[in-house]
């Protein structure tokens, strides 16, 4: 983390645009990856000065017509967009009165569930989800599992994409301002894999989706994944995966 998150994202995603992606013509030796300052001024229609000193920190208020001209010459998705004006307009979060987690998560004892903050912190767990992995447990981290846990590792089949999402949806959970999120990411990004994706700035909230396990005991799991928001405990989700009924996955779950 820097104390300039929106500069730093505009430089992260402007150099991964190629010239050919935005209608320039990509001839020539070039000195930077990407697009230069200058073209994406000239394709959002902001001057280059002023496209620096949002780069700098020197502006890190745009109006919400700037970062939409920003976000279509950057060639954002929605969610990357959404982030980029997150950055601009940090969200008032209004005080909320907690409800019993611990108490809901207990109530579905075949349901793998657990809460996370915007750390990925854990926060409750129940018992289902500590069997499906430790990295569930109450007081773990699961970035920090994901890159620096062997056994995690070998749980997702398809790690290399895991690391990836997990790194895009701590980009768009993360609360910039957070000092516990900068000293994060400061200790993981001694290591290459965290520090390269960091670095892509890329953004994706976590979705309800099938996810894969090969778990050490029962063996290969599908699981549908949903997250519900935690009401009066802003940043709070709670992740639950479910198995297809009837299923083998399903019946896994109860051996677990």
């Amino acid at each position: 983390m820097t104390g300039n998150p929106l500069g730093e994202f505009l430089k992260a995603r402007r150099a991964s645009v190629r010239p050919d992606e935005a209608g320039l013509p990509a001839y020539g030796r070039r000195r930077v990856p990407g697009l230069r300052r200058d073209e994406l001024a000239r394709i959002a229609g902001v001057s280059p000065h002023y496209l620096m000193r949002l780069e700098q920190g020197r502006d890190r208020h745009p109006s919400p017509q700037i970062l939409d001209a920003l976000a279509r010459a950057l060639r954002l998705d929605p969610d990357a967009r959404a982030h980029l004006h997150a950055l601009a307009r940090p969200p008032v979060r209004p005080p909320g009165r907690p409800i019993d987690v611990r108490a809901l998560l207990d109530a579905w004892p075949g349901t793998p569930a657990y809460v996370r903050d915007g750390r990925f912190e854990i926060r409750a767990a129940n018992k289902l989800a500590t069997a499906l992995s430790p990295m569930y447990s109450p007081g773990r981290n699961l970035v920090r599992d994901v890159f620096l846990d062997a056994d995690v590792r070998r749980l997702f089949p398809g790690w290399p994409d895991i690391a990836a999402q997990t790194v895009a949806a701590l980009r768009a959970a993360a609360d910039p301002a957070d000092p516990a999120l900068e000293r994060l990411v400061a200790d993981l990004s001694g290591y290459s894999d965290f520090r390269r994706l960091w670095a892509r700035h890329d953004v994706r909230p976590s979705r309800d989706e099938l996810k894969r396990f090969d778990h050490p005991i029962v063996g290969p799991l599908e699981l549908r994944r949903q997250s519900l928001a935690v009401s009066g405990t802003p940043g709070d989700v709670i992740i639950v995966y479910q198995a297809e009924p009837g299923s083998p996955s399903a019946d896994a779950l109860l051996r677990l």
